[in-house]
């Protein structure tokens, strides 16, 4: 049965379809589905730009298991948020279309990004990284509720590893891999007017490096090594520098143990 969106007041199924209005959606009636890793290549390889690649990742259907869980918590969901409905369904990467700065997280968290269809939005971790963003200049305002809020990047885009939900918080080696096409074509669309870029945490450090590397980039050998503050120049395939900073995640376990405090997320994003 539909819920109302707590922004819009308009009613939605949970899973979220495709075109039904849900704020921010990329995808309309029609986007076309990957549902294998071959899929995944063919859609992300024919995206022409940043609003198509949204709208192809924002109803992948690659995963089984990613698939069933964020559908589930979607049916079921937590009884804070038991009278709203859940976007149940990959989230995008959101922000600028021609960003200076790219932010690569991890995965949605299923009462977060799952439940809101914004990334790193509707939990304690997207209070800080948009709060610093805010701090910054980069948001237009300090807290980040849900798709429909009014919220605005301006040089930033956010984005991540995986954008599926994943059972406890831990998505597959495979399935990984099979996001990781996604993430190569939104680098090569942002190359352009990339800067610089933020890796939370040792998975998206990996990943973006990953990436980088499979798209052409001048990746130094050993890898580079995760830290908090860490940070090495990187050379496209265009023949341009790009500054990758790292930085602890935002997750609870981080922030409420005092691993990561504002004024060392605030020092690294400084450096953007």
């Amino acid at each position: 049965m539909p819920d109302p969106h707590p922004i819009t007041g308009e009613p939605f199924d949970s899973p979220v379809r495709p075109g039904a209005g849900w704020p921010g959606d990329p995808a309309p009636a029609g986007t076309r589905v990957a549902r294998t890793s071959a899929g995944v290549r063919r859609s992300a390889a024919g995206a022409r730009d940043l609003a198509e690649l949204d709208a192809r990742v924002s109803v992948c259907g690659a995963c089984p298991r990613l698939v069933g869980w964020r559908e589930e918590v979607a049916h079921t969901r937590r009884s804070a948020f038991a009278d709203q409905p859940y976007w149940g369904r990959p989230a995008a990467g959101f922000g600028d279309p021609a960003p200076a700065v790219l932010v690569v997280g991890l995965a949605p968290a299923a009462h977060g990004a799952n439940r809101t269809g914004r990334i790193f939005t509707g939990d304690r971790s997207g209070d800080w990284i948009y709060a610093a963003l805010h701090r910054a200049g980069y948001a237009s305002q300090a807290s980040s509720r849900h798709a429909g809020d009014g919220m605005a990047l301006t040089g930033v885009r956010i984005t991540a590893a995986v954008h599926c939900a994943p059972p406890g918080n831990a998505p597959t080696t495979a399935e990984k891999a099979t996001c990781s096409t996604w993430l190569e074509r939104e680098l090569a669309l942002v190359e352009p007017s990339l800067r610089s870029v933020l890796a939370l945490g040792g998975i998206g450090w990996d990943a973006f490096l990953a990436a980088a590397r499979a798209s052409g980039w001048q990746v130094p050998r050993p890898r580079p090594r995760f830290g908090h503050g860490a940070q090495v120049d990187l050379v496209t395939a265009a023949g341009r520098r790009v500054r990758l900073l790292g930085s602890y995640h935002v997750s609870q376990q981080n922030t409420f143990t005092g691993r990561l405090t504002e004024p060392m997320l605030d020092e690294v994003v400084a450096r953007l």
